[in-house]
C-alpha cells in the first residue's frame, strides 16, 4: 500500500448508471398527504388536552371555551406550518418561529401522556366512588408535563462523551488501540445552528480521535446556509481522515448542495463505494440504497470486500443487518433512531427497531452500534436518551 488511505473501489458501470443520479423528490401529492396525515395526528393530539382540561376543570382559566378553543387551534397549525416555511426560508423569523413551535410539540406529548394519567385516575377514582380530587391530579399532571419539557429542552443541549471497545477479527497491529470518534444526528438547521456545530467540532477534537466516522444526517433537511453550517469541520483535522455517509435528511431533497458544503470543509463522502484506510476496509451506502435488500446485496458485492480484512459500514438506518453481515461486514455503525428520542416515543422505537435501536449488538460474525446521535429532529428535547458523541476503541480478537 502506497498511501494510508486507498482509491476508492470503483462500481461495476450498470451500478454507477443505477445509483450515481440524486434522489427524485417526493411528488407534491405524496407531501400533501403525508403532511394531511401529522397534522390530523397533531389535531387529535390537541383535541385530547381539551377534552382533559374542559372535563376536569374548565375554560375558566383562559377566558371561555371560545378563547381556550382559539388559542389551541393556532397552536396544533404551528409545527407543520413551521416545517413548511423553512423548506423555503431561513431568517430569523422562520427560524424563531420553528424553535417556538417545535418546543411545544415536545410539551403537547408530555399533555397528551398526562391527560391519558388523569383519565385512567378518573376512572380509577369512579369505580372507588371518588372523584373529587381530579382537578387538583388534573393540575399536577400538567405541571410535570412542563417540567419534564423544560429537563428534557435542557438534557438535549448536554452533550455527553460514551465510550466502547470493538473487537474485530483480523484487525491489523497498526489499529489496534486506536480511537475512531462517531457522530450523527447533528440535524442543523432552525434548532440546531452553526453554534450547537462548533461544540460538536470542539468536543469531538479535544477527544484526540485518529478518524471520525459521520453516520448521516448532518443537516435537518430545511433551508440553511449549507457552506457556513459546515464549515467548523475545516478546522478539525485528524490522521486519519473524516468520513460522511448521508441519512434520511439530506435525501429529502436534491442532496448535491449539502454534500458539495460537506466535501468542502474537508470531510470525505462514501456514495455506495469503499476506501482503504491503513488497512481497514471502510464503505458507505447512502441511505436511500439501503431500504431495497437486493440493491444493498448488488452494492455490497460490487465494493468487493476483503474478508480477511476488518471492514467498517457507515450506514445511517440500522436495518438490513443479515445482509450486511452475510456480505462479509465486520462493524456497522449506524444512528436515525435516535432511540426514541423523547418518551414514550423511546418505547416505539424498540418495538420497531428492537435490538439495534441503540448500543453495540453482536449479530453472528459482525458487530453492529448505533448511536443516540448527538442532534434533536422536531421537538428539541431529550428524555428517556441523551446527546452524545462515541469514541471506539479497536481491539484484535
Amino acid at each position: 500500500m502506497n498511501s494510508v488511505v486507498d482509491q476508492p473501489q470503483e462500481l461495476s458501470p450498470h451500478l454507477q448508471t443505477r445509483h450515481s443520479g440524486h434522489r427524485v423528490p417526493r411528488s407534491g401529492m405524496a407531501i400533501f398527504v403525508f403532511l394531511g396525515v401529522v397534522q390530523s395526528i397533531i389535531f387529535f393530539a390537541h383535541w385530547v388536552v381539551y377534552q382533559t382540561w374542559t372535563s376536569f376543570r374548565g375554560a375558566a382559566d383562559f377566558g371561555g371555551v371560545t378563547d381556550l378553543r382559539i388559542a389551541l387551534a393556532l397552536l396544533s397549525m404551528s409545527f407543520v406550518t413551521a416545517s413548511v416555511l423553512s423548506r423555503s426560508y431561513s431568517n430569523f423569523l422562520v427560524n424563531s418561529f420553528y424553535k417556538v413551535a417545535s418546543v411545544w410539540m415536545g410539551l403537547l406529548n408530555f399533555l397528551v401522556v398526562a391527560s391519558v394519567v388523569c383519565w385512567l385516575l378518573a376512572a380509577g377514582a369512579a369505580i372507588a366512588g371518588s372523584s373529587g380530587i381530579m382537578p387538583q391530579v388534573l393540575l399536577v399532571m400538567f405541571g410535570l408535563a412542563g417540567g419534564a419539557t423544560v429537563y428534557g429542552v435542557i438534557n438535549a443541549r448536554m452533550i455527553r462523551i460514551r465510550k466502547i471497545q470493538v473487537r474485530l477479527e483480523n484487525l491489523p497491529k497498526n489499529w489496534r488501540g486506536r480511537i475512531a470518534a462517531l457522530v450523527s444526528d447533528i440535524h442543523v438547521g432552525p434548532v440546531n445552528a452553526v453554534g450547537f456545530m462548533r461544540r460538536v467540532v470542539s468536543r469531538i477534537a479535544a477527544a484526540q480521535p485518529e478518524i471520525v466516522f459521520i453516520a448521516g444526517d448532518f443537516y435537518d433537511g430545511t433551508k440553511v446556509d449549507a457552506m457556513a453550517l459546515a464549515s467548523p469541520w475545516e478546522n478539525l483535522s485528524t490522521p486519519l481522515g473524516t468520513y460522511f455517509v448521508t441519512g434520511n435528511h439530506e435525501e429529502f431533497s436534491d442532496p448535491k448542495p449539502f454534500l458539495d458544503a460537506i466535501s468542502g470543509a474537508g470531510i470525505r463522502v462514501l456514495s455506495n463505494e469503499k476506501i482503504n484506510v491503513d488497512g481497514m476496509q471502510i464503505a458507505g451506502i447512502n441511505d436511500r440504497d439501503l431500504a431495497d435488500p437486493g440493491n444493498l446485496r448488488m452494492l455490497l458485492q460490487s465494493l468487493e470486500l476483503n474478508r480477511d480484512q476488518p471492514s467498517v459500514l457507515l450506514a445511517h438506518t440500522p436495518g438490513r443487518v443479515p445482509i450486511a453481515e452475510q456480505e462479509g461486514i465486520s462493524l456497522q455503525l449506524s444512528g436515525h433512531t435516535h432511540g426514541g428520542q423523547v418518551f414514550p416515543f423511546t418505547w416505539f422505537t424498540e418495538r420497531i427497531f428492537r435490538q439495534f435501536t441503540y448500543g453495540l449488538t453482536q449479530f453472528g460474525s459482525m458487530n453492529v452500534f448505533t448511536s443516540y446521535g448527538v442532534g434533536t429532529w422536531g421537538p428539541p428535547l431529550r428524555v428517556g436518551t441523551h446527546p452524545e458523541i462515541v469514541l471506539i476503541e479497536f481491539v484484535g480478537s
